[in-house]
C-alpha cells in the first residue's frame, strides 16, 4: 500500500490556541506543547520537524517583531497531517519565507537559516495578514506508518 492506511490518521481535526510571552521564554514552551498535542493523539506527523519549525517561527516571532504583547501559537491536527501557525502583531511580511534568497546562508552567521528550515523541511508555508498583524504558518504531512520510528 502507498501512504497510511485510513486507521493510521486521527479521525477528526483538533486544535490548541495558546498566547505566549513576547520572549525567547516562549520558544520551549511552544515547542512542548506540539510535541504534546502530537502523542497525546498519537499522530503521524513527523513531531521533531513540527517542534524544530515551530521554534524557529516563535523565535522569529520574539525577534522581528516589537511590543510587549503576546504572540499566538495555534497548532491545529488534520487527517492529512498537521498546520502550526504562530501569530504576531506586526503586519510585515516575513524575509523570503516562500521564495529562496539569493546564495547559501553564511556557514559562520548565527543567524539565517530559520526560514530556509521552514521551507525546505515542510510541506508547505506562508503567511497571511490578520486583524491584528499576520500569522506565519508551515504544514507538515502525515508520515506513513511504516516510517515512523518504533
Amino acid at each position: 500500500m502507498n501512504g497510511p492506511a485510513l486507521q493510521d490518521r486521527p479521525a477528526a481535526s483538533a486544535s490548541w490556541r495558546i498566547a505566549l510571552p513576547h520572549t525567547v521564554a516562549a520558544v520551549p514552551v511552544a515547542r512542548a506543547l506540539v510535541r504534546t498535542a502530537l502523542a497525546e493523539l498519537e499522530h503521524a506527523a513527523d513531531s521533531d520537524t513540527a517542534e524544530l519549525l515551530t521554534a524557529e517561527l516563535v523565535a522569529n516571532a520574539v525577534e522581528h517583531t516589537a511590543g510587549n504583547g503576546p504572540i499566538e501559537l495555534v497548532v491545529e491536527l488534520l487527517p492529512s497531517g498537521c498546520q502550526v501557525e504562530v501569530h504576531d502583531p506586526d503586519p510585515a511580511p516575513p524575509g523570503n519565507l516562500t521564495r529562496p534568497t539569493q546564495g547559501e546562508p553564511d556557514p559562520w552567521q548565527e543567524h539565517g537559516r530559520g526560514l530556509l528550515l521552514i521551507r525546505t523541511l515542510s510541506s508547505s508555508c506562508g503567511h497571511r495578514p490578520t486583524d491584528s498583524g499576520k500569522a506565519v504558518w508551515f504544514r507538515l504531512p502525515v508520515v506513513p506508518a511504516q516510517r515512523r520510528p518504533m
